[in-house]
């Protein structure tokens, strides 16, 4: 029997693509059942402001086929805490919210929260989202001393921005130093009665040694390396390399 997945596959990419055309397809639902009954753990997007990949309707569409076809897997909806993402939070209800310091327009999220700025704001949405009953995620940077104080606002999890680490795929020597920070900053949030989550340029290749040190690590969310993988190797196929890379399967 398989172990429980790690891998939520982000399908921002597959909405982007699909909004090239004024036509249903690809289809966002569509490929995120495949990718659930092939045998990820769930599903994650980030709704922008603008709706230039993943429209508000999706998350509604994602989150009623969660409900009515697979009860078991999780929604994680990825935004900044304003107010109109934090009422989506509360009508959609996800299983997971992970809270981004994004600017709208931004391409992709790439840093952390600073927690020496004023995060009252941070810790108001956090509070309202367990009111909500969703488990709450914060973004950090890989610094070990970010988790504590992610703990001290009322996170249950986060989630270690590992785009610096997959962006030295050709420099293994820069590459093992970024994995020092992430495997730290796991730790102490680990330490500090925090999940640990990962996630940005995952891939079949730079996983392994990931989980090899931090194997606690318990959410791995995938969306341009599955992607890219996918398209060569097809979806439910790709979620069995990235479940075989992570020692699922």
């Amino acid at each position: 029997m398989s172990a429980v997945s790690r891998l939520s596959v982000n399908v921002n990419a597959i909405a982007m693509l699909r909004n090239r055309r004024d036509l249903p397809w690809p289809s966002v639902t569509g490929l995120a059942a495949l990718a659930m009954e092939a045998g990820a753990k769930g599903i994650t997007v980030h709704p922008r402001p603008d709706e230039r990949h993943i429209r508000k309707t999706d998350v509604f569409e994602l989150s009623e086929l969660i409900e009515d076809r697979f009860p078991n897997k999780e929604l994680c909806l990825e935004g900044y805490p304003s107010p109109d993402f934090l009422k989506l939070v509360e009508e959609a209800r996800p299983d997971q919210v992970l809270f981004v310091p994004d600017d709208p327009q931004q391409t992709t999220s790439d840093h952390g929260w600073d927690f020496s700025k004023d995060t009252s704001a941070l810790a108001d949405a956090i509070a309202m989202s367990k009111d909500w009953a969703v488990t709450v995620s914060l973004f950090c940077d890989p610094d070990p001393a970010a988790p504590e104080k992610a703990a001290n606002l009322g996170a249950e999890r986060i989630e270690i921005y590992t785009g610096p680490y997959g962006a030295c795929y050709d420099d293994p020597a820069q590459a093992a130093r970024e994995l020092d920070r992430i495997v730290a900053t796991a730790e102490a949030a680990r330490a500090a009665g925090l999940g640990v989550n990962a996630g940005h340029d995952l891939t079949v290749e730079n996983i392994p040694p990931l989980l090899a040190r931090a194997p606690f690590i318990r959410e791995m969310s995938i969306g341009h390396g599955f992607t890219a993988d996918a398209l060569i190797h097809g979806f439910a196929a790709s979620v069995a390399r990235f479940r075989t890379a992570m020692g699922e399967l």
